[in-house]
C-alpha cells in the first residue's frame, strides 16, 4: 500500500534502541492511500432477484411516482424530459431515468487542495469520511453536551492528523454556537485551513451551496472548479418517494457547478420503507434513479454516487438500530444495484445505537465496518465517531473507529502470493523445531506483516494495572490529547486564507442571524 507522508519529525541522534524509540515518538502526519481492494465483492442477490427488484422499482416511478416538493422548476424539466406531471407528483416512464442516469460517471476524482490527497471515488476504490450531522457531542470530561465550534475545529484537526481517513467529512458536528444561516461559513473554513483533505459542501440552502462553491472558487480557483469536482455534498432523499426542494435546491448548485453529490435515501426500515429486505432495496433504488436522473438533467455528465443510509427499527420503542443482519443484507443488495447502474456506491459508517463507546458500539460498528468493506462501498461517510444513532459526535469513539479503519485498509490488500508471500526461504531456514523470529524473512517483513494498532493495550496485565487499568475508553482519550496536543496546521498561501477569511466575514455581516 502506497502511502503519503507528509511530515515527519526529527529523529534524535544515536544507534539502535535510541533512534527506534525516537522514530516512534516523533509527530508524523501521514494519510493512507485511498483504499484499493484486492478482495472480491459479496454479493447476495441473484441475478433473477436483481431483475425482480429493477422491475418492480419502474414500476414504481412509472405508475406511482415521486413527488417534487415546491420546485415548479424541476417539474418543468420533469416535463420536458418525457415523465408525467401532476400536481407535484412525477411519473417517470420505464427506461426514462435508467437512459438519464447513463451520462453519471462511473468514477471521478474529488482534487483536495493537497493533490497528493486527491481521492478518486468508484471502482474498486474506498475513500473513508467522518461522521456527518450530530448536533452533540462526548467525551470523557465534559460529558454530552451540545456541539460548540471550538468542538467542531477539533473533529477536523483529528480528522487531518488520523492516518487512515482519507477525507475531512463535512458537517461533523453541528457548531449550535453559531446562527443556523452563517455556521456553515465557519465549517467551511475549518476544513479549508485546518485540513488539506478532501471535504464536503453545505446542503442545508440552495444559498449556501452556493457559497460553499465560491469558497472552493477562491480556495482552488474558479476556472479549476468548473472544470474539477472539489467538493461531494449529501442531498437525502425524504423517504420515501419524496425530494424536497431544499435538497433539490442545493443538488442543482452542485450539478450545474460539476461538484459531486451522493444521492441518498434516508432509510429506517418499517417507518421510512417497508420491513422486508427486498421491498426497501426496490424503493431506494427508485429513489436514487430519479434523483441521479434529476442531477442529469440539471447537467449531464455531473458527478453522483449512489447512496444507501439503512437502519432497522426496534419494533418496542421505534428507536433507529444498527449493525444488524437485515441493514447488511440491504447494504450488500444495494451495492449490487449500484454497480448494475455503473455508479459509485455510498454507504455503511461507524453505525451503532449505543450513549458511550462500549462493547455495543464495538460490535455494531465492527458489523457495519466490515459490511461496508465487502459490499463494494466507494465512499463511506460515518466512518469513525458515530453514538447514540448519530445524534453525537465522540471525541473518543472518534480515534478509536479511525483506528480500526486501519483493519480496513490491511484487509482489502488480499492474500500476497509472491515469491516474498510464500516465505518458503523462511521456512528452510528455520526447520523444524525453530522459531522465526530472527530469521531473514521476519527481519525484512515485521514493520509491515500485521496492523498495529495506536489505541489498544496488549502489555501484560501487571504493567498494564500499574499503568492505571484504563479501558479503551480512557486509552482514546490520551490518544484524542496527543493529537491535539501536536496538531500543526498545514500550509496555505497567506493570502488565500486572508480571502477566505474576508469572504466568510463579508457574507455574516450581510445578514442578521437566524436559528431556524
Amino acid at each position: 500500500m502506497s502511502e503519503t507522508p507528509v511530515r515527519t519529525g526529527r529523529r534524535t541522534r544515536g544507534g539502535g534502541g535510541a533512534a527506534r524509540r525516537a522514530e516512534r515518538t516523533a509527530v508524523s502526519v501521514e494519510t493512507a492511500k485511498y483504499i484499493e481492494r484486492n478482495v472480491p465483492n459479496y454479493e447476495v442477490l441473484t441475478e433473477e432477484a436483481l431483475d425482480v427488484i429493477e422491475t418492480n422499482a419502474e414500476t414504481v416511478l412509472a405508475e406511482i411516482g415521486v413527488d417534487f416538493l415546491d420546485n415548479p422548476a424541476a417539474l418543468d424539466r420533469w416535463k420536458a424530459a418525457g415523465a408525467e406531471v401532476t400536481g407535484e407528483r412525477v411519473r417517470i416512464p420505464r427506461g426514462l431515468a435508467r437512459k438519464l442516469c447513463a451520462t453519471a460517471p462511473s468514477q471521478f476524482t474529488q482534487h483536495a487542495r493537497n493533490p497528493e490527497r486527491n481521492v478518486e471515488i468508484g471502482g474498486k476504490n474506498l475513500v473513508l469520511a467522518p461522521i456527518y450531522g450530530p448536533p452533540f457531542v462526548r467525551d470523557n470530561e465534559g460529558g454530552r453536551r451540545y456541539a460548540t465550534i471550538a468542538d467542531f475545529e477539533k473533529f477536523v484537526k483529528l480528522g487531518y492528523m488520523s492516518k487512515w481517513l482519507h477525507h475531512s467529512g463535512g458537517t461533523v458536528c453541528e457548531p449550535t454556537d453559531i446562527a443556523v444561516n452563517k455556521r456553515h461559513l465557519d465549517m467551511l473554513l475549518a476544513h479549508m485551513i485546518y485540513s488539506d483533505k478532501p471535504f464536503m459542501g453545505s446542503v442545508t440552502e440552495p444559498s449556501r451551496a452556493q457559497d460553499s462553491v465560491e469558497m472552493c472558487e477562491i480556495l482552488f480557483g474558479k476556472e479549476f472548479v468548473q472544470e474539477n469536482t472539489v467538493m461531494t455534498s449529501l442531498i437525502n432523499i425524504n423517504s420515501p418517494l419524496t425530494f424536497d426542494s431544499v435538497m433539490m435546491g442545493a443538488l442543482e448548485v452542485f450539478a450545474k457547478n460539476n461538484q459531486a453529490s451522493i444521492i441518498s435515501p434516508f432509510i429506517v426500515g418499517g417507518a421510512m420503507a417497508p420491513v422486508s429486505i427486498v421491498g426497501t432495496l426496490t424503493q431506494t433504488l427508485a429513489e436514487v434513479m430519479a434523483g441521479v436522473a434529476y442531477s442529469q438533467l440539471i447537467r449531464p455528465g455531473a458527478p453522483v454516487i449512489f447512496g444507501t443510509f439503512v437502519a432497522s427499527i426496534d419494533m418496542n420503542s421505534g428507536a433507529p438500530t444498527f449493525g444488524t443482519p437485515e441493514a447488511a443484507h440491504i447494504t450488500y443488495g444495494a451495492g449490487q444495484l449500484a454497480r448494475r447502474l455503473g455508479l459509485p456506491y455510498r454507504s455503511a459508517g461507524s453505525f451503532c445505537g449505543s450513549k458511550l463507546p462500549d462493547a455495543q458500539a464495538a460490535y455494531e460498528t465492527a458489523n457495519s465496518l466490515q459490511t461496508g468493506l465487502l459490499a463494494g462501498v466507494n465512499f463511506m461517510l460515518h466512518a469513525c465517531g458515530w453514538l447514540e444513532g448519530g445524534m453525537v459526535a465522540s471525541f473518543e469513539k472518534f480515534v478509536l473507529d479511525a483506528d480500526q479503519l486501519g483493519v480496513l485498509h490491511h484487509f482489502a490488500r488480499g492474500i500476497d502470493i509472491s515469491e516474498n508471500g510464500q516465505a518458503m526461504g523462511a521456512i528452510a531456514e528455520v526447520g523444524p523445531g525453530g522459531h522465526y523470529l530472527g530469521c531473514a524473512h521476519t527481519q525484512a517483513n515485521f514493520k509491515d506483516a500485521f496492523w498495529r494498532t495506536n489505541v489498544f493495550d496488549y502489555k501484560p496485565f501487571e504493567t498494564w494495572d500499574e499503568e492505571g487499568a484504563r479501558d479503551s475508553q480512557a486509552l482514546a482519550a490520551v490518544r484524542v490529547k496527543r493529537l491535539l496536543d501536536t496538531y500543526q496546521q498545514p500550509a496555505l498561501d497567506p493570502e488565500i486564507e486572508a480571502r477566505l477569511h474576508e469572504y466568510v466575514a463579508t457574507k455574516k455581516a450581510s445578514m442578521p442571524d437566524a436559528f431556524i
